[in-house]
């Protein structure tokens, strides 16, 4: 089996979701992982068969791996101008089910929801920028494949600090670790040393989040820190990116308890680490600097 890049050789110019919702009122999802359109290098993977047989069975026999993702959180998973789901994410877990000798079905959903879906056995996994953490491990096990950390976003020629956001409008994607420990964890401490809480605007996508600061409707986002850059590269200078980058922890694809499919997974990705393929698939969505040197299973 070869794997190429759903989305072909060249990224398509177009206009990016920010710039658009300035200009048109309008919210639109657009390819590409550089504003400029340039060639994107193509990815050819061959299927592994010591590593398609640590597939379990019945999903070897099925061989389509169903997969939950949330959209648009750009550039890891958003949708094109012709509604197909693109991004690094997605261009990552076609390669790594190609090495398992699978195809990727890739179910679109509420954030929220994929954890409980492969759960209860109607999701396979997920592949939406999954930050591994504690409470998510109580229900599921993680494959790591990245790493990220937080980055505020601001209106381009504000002062925004993160450290000194206390009464400041933040957005953030519900669920999202900005939602549930970022922002609550600045505003308490706001709170403890007397001065006003953050007032956190939550968002159901975090395209949503990003046109509000655009927009100038909040003072700030609080969001992963490839996705940040993101908007702020696709914001035609309306963004700009605020404070460092910090608490920066493993993205994971979630699976069921006690799943062989990690151990799958987990060669999967080790041998794209390995051959580099990996790291032109970053490459190629620009986000290189969250890479790691090896896969782990974390339960």
């Amino acid at each position: 089996m070869t794997f190429t890049s759903r989305r072909g050789l060249r990224a398509a110019l177009a206009m990016s979701a920010t710039a658009a919702l300035v200009l048109t009122g309008c919210t639109t999802n657009t390819e590409g992982p550089e504003d400029s359109g340039e060639p994107r290098e193509e990815v050819a993977v061959e299927v592994n068969d010591e590593i398609a047989a640590l597939v379990p069975a019945e999903l070897r026999e099925r061989g389509v791996i169903v997969i939950g993702t949330n959209t648009p959180y750009a550039p890891n998973e958003f949708k094109d101008e012709n509604g197909e789901i693109v991004g690094f994410d997605i261009d990552v877990m076609d390669a790594v089910a190609a090495v398992m000798g699978l195809e990727a079905d890739f179910r679109e959903s509420d954030f929220e929801k994929i954890i409980p879906a492969i759960e209860g056995g109607t999701m396979d996994m997920g592949a939406s920028s999954f930050t591994v953490n504690a409470e998510r491990l109580e229900t599921v096990d993680f494959v790591t494949y990245f790493e990220a950390g937080i980055q505020w976003a601001a209106a381009a020629g504000t002062d925004v600090n993160p450290d000194d956001a206390c009464g400041l409008r933040v957005a953030v994607q519900r669920t999202t670790v900005s939602d549930q420990e970022d922002v609550p964890a600045r505003s308490e401490a706001c709170v403890a040393a007397g001065k006003p809480a953050i007032t956190k605007v939550q968002f159901d996508t975090q395209d949503e989040a990003s046109t509000a600061v655009a927009l100038g409707k909040v003072d700030a986002m609080s969001a992963d820190s490839p996705i940040s850059a993101y908007a702020v590269k696709q914001s035609g200078g309306k963004m700009q990116l605020v404070g460092e980058v910090f608490d920066s922890a493993p993205y994971g694809w979630p699976v069921r308890k006690g799943n062989e499919l990690a151990v799958a997974l987990q060669a999967a990705a080790n041998e794209l680490i390995e051959s580099g393929d990996f790291e032109t698939i970053a490459a190629n969505w620009g986000v290189e600097n969250g890479l790691i040197s090896q896969s782990e299973i974390r339960e």
